[in-house]
C-alpha cells in the first residue's frame, strides 16, 4: 500500500518505539488503546469549525482537572469545564451508565436530562435523534430473498434468533462452505459458548477488560448481514446497548465504490449519512461511536496492517484503507468499539492482535429451525409437514441451518403442498434447485403474463434465452471467485438491468440488487449455491448444444488456487482434446463430460467447484430434466449412460488429493439418488464381520457417517478394515470424530496428513491417543503435524 504523506494529524512512528505488550488471546482486551490522544491544531486541513473550537480555550495555560496537565485535546461538558479528550473518556467509561455521568469538576449532571446521550447539548442531540430515526427507518423492513415492490417485510415479525458462539478453531477454513456446514452441523451446543447478538460487546464473567473489535465469522447467508440489522434496529429504538451514543454501519460494497478516493473520517460519515453533517470533530471524538462494517469478504480494498501511516485526527484526509486500519488499531477514535463481519475465507484479513472477540454465526440450530419455519407458514399444519419432509433428507436438513436455504426450501414446499403440481416432494439439492426456479418462473408469469396454465418446459422455453445468460453469469463469476457484480458484468453476458428488474420475475426472487451511493447498483445472487446451480444449468447447456469453445476453456483454464494448468500432468482431462479443435457431435458422450468436470473440480484446493459439481450430477437426471428441459437441451441420458456415470464416480482415483475432498464424490451419488453405497455402508457397519473388501468410495462415505456421527467414536483403527492404502487414506477424515486414532502403516503423506492436523487444530477436538507407527514422514509432513501439536486446541496426551 502507498505510504500517505506525513501531514498534520498523521506522523510516522519512530522505527525504535515499542508498544505495549498485551495478552495473545483474543478474547482478552490487548493495550493497543492506551495512545497518545487526538491532536486537534491549527495545521493546515483543519476546518474552521475546529479553528473555533480550539481558539476557545488557551491550551497553553489552562490544565485539565483530572490530571492536571496542560491541555491536550480540549473537550467541553455541558456545563462548560474543559478536560483532555482521554481523560474524559476514561471517566465516562468507569462511571457506569452514561446517563448517571456528571462534569467531574463541577458535580453537575447533563443538563438536557436525555438519558445516554445527555452529555450533549441539545443541537448535538437533535441531530443523534434524527440519525436514529433514519437508521429505524432503514432496517426496521428487510427483504428476504427479493427486492421487488410489495415484498419488504417487518424484521421484528420474521426475525429468529441465530445461534452465535464464541471462538473459531484456529486454522483458517478455506474449504467449501457446504463441507464447513457438515462438519459444525453435528456440534453440540454444550462445547460451546453462546452469546446473544445484542452482547456481542460485553465480556463474560471469565474476562477482564472491555471489548472494543469483534470480528464475526459465518458462511454465506447464514445470517451475519440479518445480525447487524436486528442489532441495529434494537439500538435505534432504544432496546440495547444505549450505551453507544452513535451507530454507524458501513458494508464493504459500499465502500468498494469510493476505494480510490480520500476521505477523513469526519467527511466519510458525511458520504453515507447526510443527516451527520452537521456534528463536528470534537463532538465525534467525545461520543462513544459503534463501527460496524459487514462483508469483509466483499472488500476490494487493500487493507494493510502493517503499514506505519499513524492517523488520530478525524479531519485529516487519507485513503480508506489506512482510515479503516488506524480505526481497527485504536490508533483513530480509541474510544470507538468496532464490528466486523465476514466468511471465514476472508477473515484473516483482520490480525488477531487486532481483535478482542472472535464469535462465529452457525444459523439455525434445529429447535431454531423449526420456529422460522412456523413463522413463515401459513398454517401449523404446514409448517409440520415441511419440517418433516426436511428432516427425511440428510442434504436439506443441514443446508436448513443457513436461514436463506430455509427461505428456498420454505418458498417451493410451500408451493409443492399448497398447490396442485403432482410429483415427488424434493429430496436431493438439484431436486430443490429445480424447482425453485420452475416455481419463480411461474410466478412471473402469473404476475405479468396472466393466462393459461403451460407446462414446466414451455415456462422454461419462455424464459430460456434470458435464464441463460443469467446462467453464462454466474458460471462465468463463478470461476473467478466473484459473487458481487456491477452493470457492465451484467451488459457483457447481454443482460440489461431493465430486462434484469423489470422484464423477468425470476431476477427479483434470484437476483438481489443493493442500492448504494452515487446512484451506482451493485448485483449478487440471493445465495452462492444459487449461482452455482445456475453455472452448472448453463454448462450442461453449453454440453448438450456442443458448445465447443466454452468446455474447451473450462477444462483448460488456469486453476485458481494453484495457478498451474489442470492440463499440467497426463490425467483424465487429457482424453478431452481429442475432442476439441473439431465440430464435436457424439464424440463426448455424457458420462465423459461429467468425468472430467468430477477431476476439475477435485484438482481445486479449497473446493470452489464441488457443489457445481454435484449439480452438473443431479441435471442428468430424467426429472430433473422434465423440470428443466427446455434450458438443459436434449441429451441421451440412458439408463446405460447414468450406470456408467456412476461407476465412474465409484472408481475415481485420487491419488494425490485430499482425503477431505474425496468426499465430494459420495455426494455426487446423493445427488443422482443413489443410495446402494449408503445401504451396503450401513450394512457393513451393522454387521460384525470386518473382513468384507471396502472400495475407496466406501472408504469416502464411511469416512463421512463416522465424521457426521452425533457419537464420538471411541477408537478407529484402520487397521480393522479390509481396503486399499488409498482407501486407508479416504478413511483419515473420521479422525475428527474419535478419542483415539491408530494409522498404522498406511503410507501417510503431506496431503493425507492435512485431515489429521484439521482435526487436531479444530475446536474442539476430541482426539486424546494418536499413533504414526510405521509410517515414512517426510519433513514437510512431519512439520505440517508439529503445527497441529502447537495448536491452542490440540488436546492430544498419547502420540506413537
Amino acid at each position: 500500500m502507498t505510504e500517505v504523506q506525513q501531514m498534520s494529524g498523521c506522523v510516522e512512528e519512530d522505527e525504535d518505539r515499542a508498544e505495549s505488550p498485551g495478552p495473545s488471546g483474543l478474547s482478552v482486551k490487548s493495550n493497543r488503546s492506551m495512545r497518545q490522544p487526538y491532536n486537534f491544531s491549527h495545521e493546515p486541513g483543519a476546518s474552521e469549525t475546529k479553528h473555533k473550537f480550539a481558539v476557545s480555550v488557551d491550551k497553553q495555560t489552562s490544565r485539565c482537572p483530572l490530571c492536571q496537565d496542560v491541555l491536550k485535546d480540549p473537550v467541553s461538558t455541558s456545563c462548560g469545564h474543559w478536560f483532555c479528550r482521554r481523560c474524559i473518556s476514561s471517566y465516562r467509561d468507569q462511571s457506569g451508565p452514561p446517563g448517571d455521568s456528571c462534569c467531574p469538576q463541577c458535580g453537575q449532571r447533563p443538563r438536557t436530562g436525555r438519558g445516554p446521550q445527555s452529555i450533549f447539548d441539545v443541537g448535538l442531540q437533535k441531530v443523534l435523534d434524527e440519525h436514529k430515526i433514519s437508521l429505524r427507518s432503514r432496517f426496521e423492513h428487510v427483504t428476504e430473498g427479493t427486492e421487488g415492490t410489495g415484498s419488504r417485510t417487518l424484521l421484528n415479525r420474521i426475525f429468529t434468533e441465530l445461534y452465535i458462539t464464541e471462538g473459531q478453531s484456529e486454522e483458517v477454513n478455506t474449504q467449501h462452505e457446504v463441507m464447513q456446514l457438515e462438519t459444525t452441523s453435528k456440534k453440540k451446543t454444550v462445547q460451546d459458548t453462546p452469546i446473544k447478538c445484542c452482547d456481542i460487546f460485553k465480556a463474560l464473567l471469565v474476562q477482564q477488560g472491555s471489548i472494543r473489535v469483534v470480528l464475526t465469522n459465518g458462511v454465506a447467508g447464514v445470517g451475519k448481514t440479518f445480525s447487524v440489522q436486528k442489532f441495529t434496529l434494537d439500538w435505534a429504538e432504544g432496546l440495547e446497548n444505549q450505551d453507544v451514543n452513535l451507530l454507524i454501519v458501513l458494508s464493504f460494497r459500499e465502500l468498494n465504490l469510493i476505494r480510490d478516493q480520500q476521505h477523513s473520517l469526519l467527511t466519510l460519515l458525511h458520504v453515507f449519512y447526510p443527516t451527520l453533517e452537521k456534528v463536528r470533530a470534537e463532538e465525534l471524538a467525545v461520543c462513544k461511536p459503534l463501527f460496524i462494517f459487514d462483508g469483509l469478504d466483499e472488500s476490494r480494498l487493500l487493507l494493510d496492517f502493517s503499514s506505519r501511516t499513524l492517523v488520530s485526527d478525524v479531519t485529516h484526509r487519507s485513503s480508506v484503507n489506512v482510515l479503516l486500519t488506524n480505526l481497527i488499531h485504536g490508533n483513530l477514535l480509541p474510544s470507538a468499539l468496532v464490528w466486523i463481519t465476514s466468511r471465514p475465507a476472508a477473515a484473516n484479513q483482520i490480525p488477531p492482535t487486532c481483535v478482542d472477540r472472535v464469535t462465529e454465526v452457525r444459523g439455525f440450530t434445529d429447535d431454531q429451525k423449526d420456529e422460522y419455519f412456523r413463522k413463515r407458514s401459513r398454517t401449523e399444519d404446514l409448517s409440520s409437514r415441511i419440517i418433516s419432509h426436511v428432516k427425511t433428507s440428510r442434504s436439506l436438513h443441514i443446508m436448513c441451518q443457513v436461514p436463506v436455504f430455509c427461505w428456498i426450501s420454505a418458498t417451493v414446499l410451500e408451493h409443492m403442498l399448497t398447490t396442485e403440481q403432482r410429483g415427488e416432494l424434493p429430496k436431493t439439492l438439484t431436486d430443490l434447485y429445480s424447482h425453485f426456479l420452475l416455481v419463480q418462473t411461474e410466478r412471473k408469469k402469473n404476475k405479468y403474463d396472466k393466462g393459461h396454465e403451460t407446462s414446466p418446459r414451455e415456462l422454461m422455453e419462455a424464459d430460456k434465452d434470458f435464464l441463460l445468460k443469467l446462467g453464462r453469469l454466474a458460471f462465468e463469476h463463478l470461476q473467478k471467485g466473484d459473487i458481487m457484480f456491477y452493470q457492465e458484468d451484467l451488459e457483457r453476458c447481454g443482460l440489461s438491468v431493465t430486462e434484469a428488474s423489470v422484464y423477468s420475475g425470476v431476477c427479483t426472487e434470484i437476483f438481489r440488487r443493493e442500492s448504494v451511493i452515487f446512484q451506482k447498483s451493485v448485483y449478487c445472487f440471493v445465495h452462492l449455491s444459487v449461482q452455482e446451480f445456475l453455472a452448472a444449468v448453463y454448462m450442461f447447456h453449453c454440453y448438450t448444444n456442443r458448445k465447443t469453445e466454452v468446455l474447451q476453456d473450462f477444462f483448460r483454464q488456469e486453476d485458481k488456487d494453484r495457478k498451474t494448468e489442470v492440463l499440467r500432468k497426463p490425467n483424465f482431462i487429457n482424453k478431452l482434446s481429442s475432442f476439441f479443435g473439431r465440430k464435436m457431435e457424439s464424440d463426448l458422450s455424457l458420462d465423459v463430460f461429467l468425468k472430467a468436470a468430477m477431476e476439475k473440480s477435485l484438482q481445486s484446493e479449497n473446493g470452489h467447484l464441488d457443489l457445481f459439481v454435484r449439480f452438473l450430477h443431479g441435471l442428468c437426471l430424467e426429472s430433473n430434466h422434465r423440470l428443466l428441459g427446455g434450458l438443459l437441451g436434449q441429451t441421451q441420458n440412458s439408463p446405460e449412460i447414468i450406470q456408467r456415470v456412476i461407476e465412474n464416480l465409484k472408481e475415481m482415483n485420487t491419488e494425490n488429493i485430499s482425503p477431505d475432498r474425496s468426499i465430494n464424490i459420495f455426494h455426487c451419488l446423493t445427488e443422482m439418488n443413489d443410495q446402494s453405497v449408503h445401504q451396503e455402508i450401513q450394512e457393513f457397519m451393522n454387521s460384525k464381520n470386518r473382513e468384507q473388501r471396502l472400495s475407496e468410495i466406501h472408504c469416502s462415505a464411511l469416512a463421512y457417517m463416522l465424521q457426521m456421527s452425533e457419537e464420538v467414536l471411541d477408537e478407529l483403527d484402520l487397521s480393522q478394515y479390509n481396503t486399499s492404502v488409498q482407501g486407508k487414506q479416504r478413511l483419515i477424515p473420521a479422525v475428527s470424530n474419535c478419542r483415539k486414532a491408530r494409522l498404522i502403516n498406511c503410507s501417510l503423506t503431506e496431503i493425507s496428513c492435512s485431515s489429521l492436523v484439521s482435526a487436531l487444530k479444530s475446536n474442539p477436538s476430541h482426539l486424546r491417543d494418536l499413533d504414526l507407527s510405521l509410517n515414512h514422514l517426510q519433513d514437510s509432513g512431519v512439520k505440517l503435524l508439529c503445527s497441529g501439536l502447537e495448536s491452542p486446541h490440540c488436546r492430544l496426551e498419547t502420540l506413537w
